[in-house]
């Protein structure tokens, strides 16, 4: 079935403004980076969890894939109830569960203590999923591209920190003091947003949690609209996550020899998705979404050709990291818009769908780039990136006319 807006939505809560106070926006979207962050931390320790803990190359696969695995369960599982039950409420709760389960990878001495430690992190974590569709929720629609721009901004700006932090931490104090540096980060925020965040009333009173469950399933087979960009979403974040799951152990492996301090500050690339969504949220206006995604998903692609080519170059590396970031993010932004648009009352549930698919994408292809790196080298990893990124702007294309918004838009 084609695409419809519900005509029997439910008014948004009475807190509802034309955007979030700027301070606000940076309160949320600072809070946004610093949980985001967790889901990265491991990327430039790979080689010392390896080594610390003596990890197989089985076991150090599921590390990337329980994190991932663990985040998207939280989305199918617990991002629903920010519908039904107070997103302040449910944050508190996930802030505990967040720094808990980090102690437990600060503390982790076996590999398998490890991997349950990231998959309760992975759960944690969905207080991201929580704040992205609370500062939609606040937003007029003209305003929440540029209120989105500066939401995914956080995630961008948390992904590079975890990156930069963590490498250069383990190098100095090991791996173990990143997790505990995490914890209390985590600490901190949870008491930070429980203080400031607004109260609200529930969007969905009166549906039970199995009732909530099973209208997600109702929500991807009305909307064709939400099946494109779920789908589309899931290959394209499956190839930034193949590419940086495994990048740390082809930066530390011959010839490149870097050690892992070094392989942290490729995070410094990572800017550019903060070019990339800023932008992307102020084009969907004058662009339309499709266009907006037409053109990050080319940059994408571009991008994993050039890490393919320049495999031992260092400059290589980095313009390729920088336009994948650029593409990604850049692309993120007006696929979140238009599932926002859908139903304005179930835009946690929507959320929700659209994020379980892009982070089960992203767990498969964590996994899938280890277990590639170890068995074929950075060319297998590019080649399984390269056909993904192909992949999601083929379908992207050919999809064309499920969008709206194809013609630039009126406000």
């Amino acid at each position: 079935m084609s695409s419809t807006h519900s005509n029997e939505e439910s008014p948004l809560p009475s807190y509802r403004v034309d955007a979030p106070s700027p301070f606000l926006l940076l309160l949320m979207a600072t809070a946004v980076a610093f949980t985001a962050a967790n889901l990265y931390y491991y990327q430039p320790l790979l080689p010392a969890l390896r080594d610390g803990l003596s990890l197989s190359d089985t076991l150090l696969g599921l590390v990337p894939f329980a994190t991932q695995v663990g985040y998207a369960a939280a989305i199918l599982l617990i991002s629903p109830l920010g519908d039904v039950m107070p997103r302040r409420k449910l944050i508190a709760l996930l802030s505990c569960l967040l720094v808990g389960s980090l102690v437990l990878q600060a503390t982790a001495v076996s590999g398998l203590i490890l991997v349950l430690g990231t998959f309760l992190m992975g759960l944690g974590a969905n207080i991201t999923q929580q704040l992205i569709p609370l500062a939609a929720s606040m937003s007029s629609q003209q305003q929440r591209g540029r209120v989105l721009g500066t939401m995914m901004s956080g995630l961008t700006v948390g992904i590079l920190l975890s990156r930069v932090l963590s490498g250069s931490l383990a190098e100095y104090l090991g791996w173990r003091a990143v997790y505990w540096m995490a914890a209390s980060t985590a600490l901190v925020w949870g008491l930070l947003l429980w203080r400031l965040l607004p109260d609200e009333s529930s969007r969905a009173k009166g549906m039970r949690y199995p009732a909530l469950i099973v209208s997600m399933v109702s929500l991807f087979r009305r909307h064709s609209m939400l099946r494109v960009s779920a789908l589309t979403g899931a290959l394209w974040f499956a190839a930034f996550n193949a590419i940086w799951a495994s990048l740390a152990l082809h930066l530390t492996n011959a010839p490149l020899d870097l050690n892992l301090q070094q392989a942290g500050l490729f995070g410094f690339a990572g800017m550019a998705g903060i070019v990339g969504a800023k932008a992307s949220g102020r084009l969907v206006v004058p662009l339309g979404t499709w266009r907006t995604i037409s053109l990050a998903l080319m940059v994408l692609l571009v991008g994993t050709l050039v890490l393919w080519g320049y495999q031992y170059s260092l400059v290589g590396l980095v313009v390729g990291i920088v336009l994948i970031d650029l593409g990604v993010f850049a692309a993120q932004v007006p696929n979140q818009v238009r599932v926002f648009a859908i139903e304005p009352s179930a835009q946690s549930r929507l959320n929700a769908v659209y994020m379980l698919f892009y982070y089960l994408g992203a767990a498969l292809g964590s996994a899938a780039g280890v277990q590639l790196m170890t068995a074929y080298g950075w060319p297998g990893v590019m080649g399984l990136t390269v056909a993904l990124s192909l992949g999601a702007l083929v379908l992207h294309i050919a999809m064309r006319r499920t969008d709206p918004n194809v013609a630039p838009a009126a406000a």
